[in-house]
């Protein structure tokens, strides 16, 4: 079993910047069998979507919407993904949600953080 926890959610002013910090924890084999991992998000209203995401091996995708403002990375030794997010817009509003998927089908999910950025 794995735990995700996200932290480094807030409110920023629009061209602000956050960064987005997802933990892992839990056992042993449960954290080497991950695989991809990734950011998503859900505003008010809207389904959740994906942000962005990364393999083990480093390769990533991002949203349209957020591609060369928001860079999403990982430390394999540290067991947590980041998303750095630069000139945040309102529109990114959202609680942000960190996700885990393993080799063998294992999924998790973080709790969520809210971010909020104001106009």
């Amino acid at each position: 079993q794995v735990q995700l926890v996200e932290s480094g959610g807030g409110l920023v002013q629009a061209g602000g910047s956050l960064r987005l910090s997802c933990a892992a924890s839990g056992s042993i084999f449960g954290l080497i069998r991950i695989n991809t991992r990734g950011w998503y998000r859900q505003a008010p209203g809207k389904q959740r979507e994906l942000v962005a995401a990364i393999t083990s091996g480093g390769s990533t995708n991002y949203a349209d919407s957020v591609k060369g403002r928001f860079t999403i990375s990982r430390d394999n030794a540290k067991n947590t993904m980041y998303l750095q997010m630069n000139s945040l817009k309102p529109e990114d509003t959202a609680v942000y949600y960190c996700r885990s998927q393993s080799t063998v089908g294992e999924d998790y999910w973080g709790q969520g953080t809210q971010v909020t950025v104001s106009s």
